[in-house]
């Protein structure tokens, strides 16, 4: 296969590493299309740059795939583990090359290319790690990281002359001044942040999500949602989440179940108070106590409506004291 000929698909995020890692191959006369998934737990970053944006000036096509709950299946049970916290990065990306995969014969590409660094992160770019991921994926061979090609075995690209591997590098480490030098040299200036937005790998939000696994069989998209607004508490079979400002407040009607109630104190400043599960007297009181707690009014007892499609019913209660409501919140 002439080189003018061959294509490869880059797992591709709008980071300095996968934008570097097409940039080599396409020095080699290369043609390179793109992929990027966004999972549920994704969250950019206000007014940061977009892979669609680092994508179109590296002149490539990128494919945007939205995962769903079939990831979720790969978030409860990693056949790898999880690393410091909720986060299974090393089933994430083994789930996500076999989606490229399928991805990269539609388009025809050869081979397929990652910007993944060896020893960069301590669960998923060890030597071990890299290996697991190529043969769990069914990539074997096929699989190229240019950014460390030089530390790893040739792959077939390398092999049948289609790519140069004297041409690859050898980087290795957490240290990224060769990039940033690559970079300067390639006079490449916008590139995503390393610190990701997976929600995964922070610690309140996987305890949020850690409990309505434990308490929920069947999550929906919605429930995934919810986790990304507000506070959280749980008291038995039931969820309340406050919302913490108006923007909030707005997305928590928006996101209602049927069957959840939802609160707000009266004659003042309030949150938005979800209640899910069984509605029974001692749940209904606590939600409406939090809401009172997270209302402007600070003293005397707080008047609280309540219902299912609107505040139809009424409650009036103490405001709770901090240690009563920390026992309640999620964490």
């Amino acid at each position: 296969m002439e080189k003018a000929k061959t294509k490869a698909l880059a797992l591709f995020s709008g980071g300095l590493d996968s934008t570097l890692a097409v940039k080599l191959i396409q020095e080699q006369g290369i043609e390179v299309e793109a992929i990027t998934f966004v999972t549920p737990f994704y969250t950019p970053k206000e007014g940061g740059v977009t892979p669609q944006k680092i994508a179109e000036k590296l002149g490539i096509p990128l494919k945007v795939v939205s995962l769903g709950l079939d990831y979720l299946r790969v978030v409860r049970k990693p056949k790898y583990g999880y690393g410091r916290h909720m986060n299974p990065c090393i089933d994430c990306r083994i789930f996500m090359l076999k989606k490229a995969k399928e991805y990269a014969r539609q388009i025809g590409a050869t081979f397929i290319i990652t910007g993944e660094v060896l020893d960069e992160r301590p669960m998923s770019q060890h030597m071990k790690a890299l290996k697991i991921i190529e043969e769990e994926s069914s990539l074997k061979g096929k699989l190229l990281r240019p950014l460390s090609a030089k530390l790893l075995p040739p792959t077939e690209p390398e092999k049948l002359g289609l790519v140069d591997r004297s041409k690859l590098l050898d980087i290795r480490g957490r240290s990224r001044k060769r990039q940033i030098a690559l970079a300067k040299a390639y006079g490449i200036t916008e590139y995503q942040s390393p610190a990701g937005g997976c929600l995964l790998t922070y610690k309140e939000f996987s305890a949020k999500l850690r409990d309505l696994l434990n308490h929920k069989k069947r999550v929906s998209m919605t429930d995934l949602e919810l986790l990304k607004i507000g506070r959280h508490f749980r008291i038995g079979k039931n969820k309340i989440i406050v919302g913490r400002n108006k923007e909030e407040n707005e997305r928590l009607l928006g996101l209602k179940g049927r069957s959840d109630y939802f609160f707000e104190a009266q004659g003042c400043g309030s949150p938005v108070t979800l209640l899910q599960g069984p509605k029974k007297r001692q749940a209904i009181e606590k939600a409406a106590q939090l809401t009172a707690y997270y209302s402007d009014q600070k003293t005397g007892k707080v008047h609280v409506k309540y219902g299912r499609q609107a505040l139809e019913k009424s409650i009036f209660v103490d405001r709770p004291n901090k240690e009563e409501v920390e026992q309640l919140r999620i964490k």
